[in-house]
């Protein structure tokens, strides 16, 4: 999950707080702001007038694969004048104004494998550096996902001031997402009926209705997306982030990536060891962990948090759950089989879901700034009401009063995720193995276990092997791992900063998801002197 649904989700919540007298929309807002950047999802900037620079720009054509047809999907072109990668490499680039900044559309090749075929494009935005004169170059950021748009990232990241007036800060969409060449499924209805189905199917009836919904979703892609679904793995985006290191003329890339933003990071070293500059993985997702393990590992990572939660929770002496931790995750899990049995009415009109409660309680548990509302919505459910937990769940998905939803981050989420770990799970095996997450995350974990069965049943296959993660002969590579993540648990930094010939380890003992900017000044001088002074902190550095 991106930082965008945790800010949106918290503007929301105010709303609901502010009808009960116990706070403002700006307290809201201010405690958001504070928090950490770019939760990964368990389980749209708008378009600018640049265009790209060659001769074709982006058409609606209708191009091949193998001979076949495919439909016709934006972005698509011959790409820039010349052959082979490197008229790609050496492309010339228009940087225009935009809301905000500088933006421009960079073509890369669809398969790397065939750089004379079709291109596509990433769109990018730049905040030019503040200090000119003292430029050091570009700082590409990823704020997670996958599906999160790093041209939104500017808006929050919240960069110290002495990083933005050495670099040109540049978000940019990757391939797949948003306002680059996107990824499309389903419509907007269906992303209604597939945010609120059922997250623990425990009937013949509703494991039957699970697989037929996936069965929608995954040829729905096929159908809208065509030959991108099978190029948006993240060596691809990694690949294409050297492309625009060498347009925007960095002989070494500079790079801060969040949540899943740091599998890119991890990735690229994988790729161009050589290439690499100063990059800060924060909140690190390891590529080496196993489809399943890793399920089974953030699912404990939300049952972490969540009893840190209920931890504060019950010593406020009033909280909705009970008055003891262990009683209050069991009433917890009450209410979600009881939800699961009778939907909660809400004012909107619209059913409270189990599927939509659980991201509604997920959500808030990425900040600790987050619990008071977290509270709040579980009175009002304890009560009958669904409202606010709708509310932090339309926060999760993005999805407006209107019922749109405005950009494809949902849709990217599998699309990524199963070309870079492909399962082959079983239903029987699905089914027979909940216990081994249910051991490790008590209340989360009934609807982890079914988290495999998306990439077992995935349409297409992945084109691109894993690379070496250890990376050797890259400069120092800083990994920053927070003790109490919910999202991207604590022991993936510390094996990736290990996977890593070059790993760095900084440390942030604390709740929520990701380390910069969640308040901790021991790390955010580390991080900023690392970026700035190419210094990285002593390996191990606690904060």
């Amino acid at each position: 999950m991106t930082h965008r649904r945790l800010t949106r989700c918290a503007a929301a919540a105010a709303t609901l707080v502010i009808a009960a007298g116990c706070g403002t929309a700006q307290d809201v807002a201010d405690s958001t702001s504070s928090t950490s950047a770019a939760p990964t999802s368990p389980t749209s900037a708008a378009p600018t007038s640049a265009a790209p620079t060659s001769e074709t720009g982006p058409t609606k054509s209708a191009p091949t694969t193998s001979g076949q047809p495919i439909p016709p999907i934006e972005g698509f072109g011959e790409g820039p004048a010349g052959s082979g990668l490197d008229r790609f490499y050496t492309q010339e680039i228009s940087w225009e104004p935009c809301d905000g900044g500088e933006c421009a559309d960079i073509w890369v090749p669809l398969d790397y494998d065939d750089p004379d075929g079709q291109a596509i494009t990433v769109k990018a935005k730049r905040q030019p550096a503040g200090d000119p004169s003292n430029k050091q170059g570009s700082l590409l950021i990823n704020p997670g996902g996958p599906g999160g748009s790093g041209i939104e990232y500017l808006e929050y990241i919240g960069l110290d001031p002495t990083v933005t007036d050495v670099y040109d800060v540049i978000g940019f969409d990757p391939r797949g997402v948003s306002t680059s060449t996107p990824v499309d499924c389903i419509s907007d209805e269906q992303l209604d009926t597939y945010v609120a189905s059922d997250p623990t199917p425990d009937t013949e009836q509703e494991v039957q209705g699970f697989r037929d919904l996936w069965a929608t979703f995954t040829q729905g892609c096929v159908e809208k997306s065509g030959a991108l679904l099978q190029h948006v793995s993240t060596v691809e985006v990694a690949r294409d982030m050297d492309v625009i290191r060498a347009v925007v003329g960095d002989d070494k890339l500079t790079y801060f990536g969040a949540s899943y933003g740091t599998y890119i990071g991890a990735t690229y070293a994988a790729l161009f060891p050589e290439k690499v500059g100063r990059l800060v993985l924060d909140g690190a997702v390891d590529p080496l962990a196993k489809p399943r393990q890793n399920a089974i590992n953030q699912a404990a990572g939300f049952d972490v948090a969540l009893t840190a939660y209920l931890e504060d929770c019950v010593a406020s002496g009033d909280c909705p759950l009970g008055d003891s931790v262990d009683g209050a995750r069991d009433r917890l899990i009450q209410l979600f089989k009881d939800i699961d049995a009778s939907p909660l009415p809400t004012s909107s009109g619209r059913e409270l879901t189990e599927g939509l409660a659980f991201l509604g309680v997920i959500v808030p548990l990425y900040s600790r700034d987050s619990w008071s509302y977290l509270t709040t919505a579980l009175e009002e459910a304890v009560d009958g009401n669904g409202d606010t937990l709708l509310f932090l769940a339309d926060a999760y998905t993005e999805r407006t009063p209107d019922g749109t939803y405005p950009n494809n981050s949902l849709e990217v989420q599998s699309a990524v995720n199963c070309l870079d770990h492909p399962e082959n799970a079983t239903l029987e095996e699905i089914e027979s193995g909940g216990s081994d997450f249910t051991k490790k995350a008590p209340v989360f974990g009934q609807a982890a276990q079914w988290w495999p069965y998306a990439c077992s049943n995935w349409p297409v296959k992945p084109t691109e092997p894993q690379p070496d993660y250890s990376a050797e002969g890259a400069a120092p590579i800083l990994v920053v791992g927070t003790t109490r993540d919910p999202a991207t648990p604590y022991e993936q930094s510390v094996r990736l900063a290990e996977e890593l010939d070059s790993g760095v380890l900084l440390s942030r003992d604390g709740d929520g998801h990701t380390a910069y900017g969640a308040g901790n000044q021991c790390i955010d001088d580390a991080i900023n002197t690392y970026l700035v002074e190419g210094t990285p902190p002593p390996d191990g550095k606690e904060c």
